[in-house]
């Protein structure tokens, strides 16, 4: 791993408005990352992580329950068998498959061990003291984080009333924006914003601003991806993982989607090993084609159950197109996930925003019918 900032770095950095006295946080960050609150999927789901007993429900990360597909899981374990090689060609082979899918030259494409390693590049490499962080309200907390953390000012901007990322408002939160962050659908609540926004969003956005699209839940909503974007050389940078619909969280697979030049400036400041077992898996469930469309379709119908239930109940909830869901218990949230976890079910955590909302991953059937249950009994 790559850890120390280069002269050429050092001077870039000061360019952009920081101090030396900046660089230490810095370094941190890429030195101890893993460590760090903010850094990465499994450090931030630490928010939600609990001691729970072998028979609780677990909806409270957006875990996949599935776990991944038959073909991945078969090529994870022969995988096994080489753990001994670095074996580069696996991550080459997860590269060329993902450019050939998306229509993307091979080297817009940067494979990585999940897609929190580039976003947090991307926090680096694009704002500063001087560069603004623009996200929506509520929202994926990591970046934010991580732009507080290196001293970069935040500026949220309230979902609309839909919903959905307010884009003009966003174009307009600072004309020195360095990063305008879109997760869509968005997390925590799992509401779509149109192509057509996004892409007049990438039209409108500030002079030198880059935004940076995740689209870790957008093969679960079925919505269009923006890797058109990037094929026509936009200032964008797209997010995968294979953590989601893949159901392949602990196995570690993303890419980052760029033009070559931000790409660059991404990989300045990490380049790491990719883990192998991952490698194969994240190729196998490229190539198993029925993947997406069936786990799309189960998860939308345990989705669709339980927004009836919410529905059959009166409870006031946010319709999603995503693996969870926000539901105004109108009450502080913090009582309501304590009571759940005393009947055994361990739902998502609160956002400072919203703080009558808690977040609900959608899980198997029966663990949203136990869900269910618990819910009843709590909020009666």
């Amino acid at each position: 791993m790559k850890t120390v900032l280069t002269e050429e770095q050092k001077h870039e950095l000061l360019q952009r408005g920081f101090s030396r006295r900046t660089f230490g946080r810095i370094g941190v960050m890429l030195t101890a990352g893993a460590t760090l609150p903010f850094y990465n999927e499994p450090a931030l789901a630490q928010l939600s992580r609990v001691e729970a007993p072998p028979d609780a429900v677990l909806i409270n990360a957006n875990e996949n329950p599935l776990g991944p597909c038959k073909e991945a899981r078969e090529a994870a374990h022969r995988m096994v068998d080489y753990g001994g090689r670095y074996r580069y060609s696996e991550g080459d082979r997860v590269q060329r498959l993902l450019s050939e899918q998306e229509g993307v030259k091979l080297e817009y494409i940067r494979i990585h061990a999940g897609s929190s390693g580039p976003l947090h590049q991307a926090v680096l490499a694009f704002t500063s003291p001087t560069k603004p962080f623009v996200t929506a309200d509520p929202a994926y907390e990591a970046p934010e984080r991580a732009a507080k953390f290196i001293g970069a000012n935040v500026i949220r901007v309230p979902l609309t009333k839909n919903y959905a990322h307010d884009v003009r408002a966003m174009a307009a939160a600072s004309p020195d924006a360095g990063l305008i962050y879109i997760c869509n659908p968005n997390n925590p609540t799992g509401t779509l914003t149109q192509k057509s926004d996004i892409e007049w969003l990438v039209a409108n956005k500030p002079k030198g601003a880059v935004i940076l699209i995740d689209e870790a839940y957008t093969h679960i909503s079925g919505a269009p991806f923006n890797t058109d974007l990037v094929a026509k050389d936009k200032d964008v940078v797209i997010l995968r993982t294979f953590s989601k619909i893949y159901g392949m969280a602990g196995l570690r697979a993303g890419a980052a989607i760029a033009r070559p030049d931000l790409l660059q400036k991404l990989n300045g400041f990490s380049q790491t090993m990719m883990p192998i077992t991952g490698m194969a898996a994240a190729s196998a469930s490229l190539e198993a084609k029925y993947v997406v469309p069936e786990r799309r379709k189960l998860i939308a119908d345990v989705r669709d159950n339980v927004s009836e239930y919410l529905e059959k109940n009166r409870f006031r909830f946010v319709p999603s197109m995503s693996n969870c869901f926000m539901v105004d218990v109108g009450r502080p949230g913090g009582q309501i996930v304590e009571a759940m976890r005393k009947e055994k079910v361990y739902i998502g955590r609160v956002w400072p925003s919203w703080p009558t909302h808690v977040r609900v991953t959608v899980g198997t059937q029966d663990e949203m019918n136990k869900f269910k249950t618990a819910f009843s009994k709590v909020m009666a």
